[in-house]
């Protein structure tokens, strides 16, 4: 099983970019695949969280209007499309993914979720 992030980098307030997570070695049909951020001396937070099983999306209230999760299974790629971004979305994401039969799995620990990537950084600086 392997999830590898890309798509992050430097960029200006108010800037776009859009976060991909390649997954492979398992089936997605019954998995949630997430997005989370860890901030500089803060603690690791979902971002967004997608049901490959159900297609329910969950973004957190602080992205919400300027985060899209999606996902393309011929892909096998979920992306996180951000814009507006601001210095506050500074931060290593990293995409993860649970097993689940419903669903988009942001309602559930971070240590249920099986497995991860090792992110990507996103610096939002002026």
């Amino acid at each position: 099983v392997q999830l590898v992030e890309s798509g992050g980098g430097l960029v200006q307030p108010g800037g776009s970019l859009t976060l991909s997570c390649v997954y492979s070695g398992f089936v997605l049909d019954y998995y949630g695949i997430g997005w989370f951020r860890q901030a500089p001396g803060k603690e690791r937070v979902e971002v967004s969280c997608i049901s490959a099983v159900d297609g329910s999306t969950f973004v957190g209230d602080s992205v919400k209007g300027r985060f899209t999760i999606s996902r393309d299974a011929a892909k096998n790629t979920v992306y996180l499309q951000m814009s507006d971004l601001s210095t506050e979305d500074t931060g290593n994401y990293t995409c993860a993914a649970i097993m689940t039969w419903s669903g988009h799995g942001c309602d559930k620990r971070q240590d249920e979720w099986d497995y991860w990537g090792q992110g990507t950084q996103v610096t939002v600086s002026s």
